[in-house]
């Protein structure tokens, strides 16, 4: 019988530990699929609006984080730490080109009618391709005319996805007790759950656990 693995992984566009994760979490499943090659994976990828009462039009970048954080030197303190993380992870972020702190409900809402198409290729290239567009190109995720290009790059039609751009700010309303403890949150064969960006390691480990494999020396 082929070993199986459900992934869930609960995340925000907005968060970069979610990006760093993603990595991570790429790295542990070629790890993994070179000790299994017979490994069936699917992966879940489950929005959560970390800040449902974001405006429409979002808010200035910089002053969001001066006010959460409390000084400018605060800021570029866990900017550069966070840039330190994922270049480890070997993922680019450009705090510089960011200008704006979005509502991301019409990014999960897009996210969500992709998935829900059954093309596993298709969604993750649309992941990858939103990630990049905000923490590379800081384009506005809150612009519905930005997530609709995004998704005609993707292959998208534009009349299977207009509909949940909705550009109102209403909230993507979800919810999961795996991701209480925040994200990004990974759930593995609905029995395992591990909180943070982990490194690839810890996660290969859960991994190995989620499907009763045994844990090589």
């Amino acid at each position: 019988m082929k070993p199986v693995l459900s992934i869930e992984v609960f995340f925000d566009f907005i968060c970069p530990w979610c990006l760093i994760g993603q990595r991570h979490l790429q790295v542990a499943l070629e790890q993994l699929r070179e000790e299994l090659p017979t490994l069936q994976v699917t992966q879940h990828w489950r929005g959560v609006q970390l800040l449902p009462d974001m405006p429409r039009t979002g808010q200035p970048f910089e002053a969001f984080y001066r006010k959460r954080l409390g000084s400018e030197a605060a800021v570029r303190q866990r900017q550069a730490q966070v840039r330190g993380a994922a270049e480890a992870a070997g993922v680019s972020i450009d705090f510089a080109r960011i200008s704006r702190m979005p509502n991301t409900a019409d990014a999960h809402r897009l996210l969500q009618r992709a998935a829900s198409m059954g093309n596993a290729q298709l969604t993750e290239a649309l992941l990858a391709e939103l990630f990049a567009a905000y923490f590379q190109h800081g384009k506005d995720l809150g612009d519905p005319v930005t997530l609709l290009h995004i998704a005609k790059t993707c292959g998208l039609n534009p009349a299977q996805v207009a509909d949940c751009l909705r550009g109102d700010a209403s909230p993507f309303v979800t919810f999961s007790d795996a991701a209480m403890n925040g994200v990004p949150c990974f759930r593995f064969n609905d029995r395992l759950t591990v909180s943070g960006a982990q490194p690839a390691a810890v996660l290969l480990e859960v991994m190995r656990e989620a499907l009763g494999a045994a844990v090589p020396a």
